[in-house]
């Protein structure tokens, strides 16, 4: 499934997170954002097999601080970008695995920070 997903759009959203975490990174402040934005690459490279988990140290404010200020510059529209892809991929029966692999994105698209990717 997972090579089906790279040849169906993986690799080119995987490549978009890639080159918008190096875009970040250019800027002190932007370093924890690309972090995370390489976090969503490394899922949207890779998604079967995987699932997201609540990190053990995220209870911390500086946590939510930084995923308030992710979804105000653009984390809601990753996850609705993703939300609409899974919404359509689900129409069909061929589609549902990768649309649920879309909202498992969109899920971290929206709170990356404190959240942990591991394998199933």
């Amino acid at each position: 499934m997972n090579l089906l997903w790279l040849l169906l759009g993986g690799i080119i959203t995987a490549v978009e997170y890639v080159v918008s975490s190096l875009l970040l990174m250019l800027t002190i402040v932007g370093i924890p954002f690309g972090m995370q934005t390489l976090k969503l690459a490394g899922l949207a490279l890779w998604p079967f097999g995987k699932r997201v988990v609540t990190g053990q140290r995220s209870s911390g404010c500086l946590y939510v601080l930084m995923n308030v200020l992710w979804i105000l510059l653009g984390g809601v529209w990753i996850c609705l970008s993703h939300l609409a892809f899974g919404a359509l991929l689900c129409i069909t029966v061929v589609g549902i695995p990768f649309g649920l692999q879309h909202f498992k994105l969109a899920a971290l698209a929206l709170v990356p920070f404190g959240k942990d990717i591991v394998a199933d």
